[in-house]
């Protein structure tokens, strides 16, 4: 059998109480495990949970929005840090140049 990680632990844990909160709303299960396989992180999941206990949406199409809202956002997230990483090495050729000196140069 196969033993599982802390973050997986947490990440099946999270999945079932998603799935859980949606079936109480009246969802297939199916729904609730489409939902976590697509948001990925307990942390988009925890967002979802929030949404669903707040909202208590009535239809699929609801929970599917939110879930690709919830995906856009991260996306969107990690095109920022993507974007300031390649910025942030950029800034610093541009202050330390490539690191050759026009002396060493052949």
């Amino acid at each position: 059998m196969e033993r599982m990680t802390g973050n997986r632990i947490e990440w099946v844990r999270k999945k079932d109480e998603l799935v859980n909160a949606i079936k109480a709303l009246g969802f297939p299960e199916e729904l609730g495990e489409q939902v976590a396989k697509q948001l990925g992180s307990p942390k988009a999941m925890d967002r979802m949970m929030g949404y669903l206990n707040n909202v208590k949406p009535r239809s699929a199409e609801l929970i599917v929005d939110e879930m690709l809202a919830i995906c856009s956002d991260i996306e969107a997230w990690r095109e920022k840090k993507s974007s300031e990483e390649a910025n942030a090495r950029y800034n610093e050729i541009l202050y330390y140049g490539l690191g050759v000196d026009s002396d060493d140069e052949i």
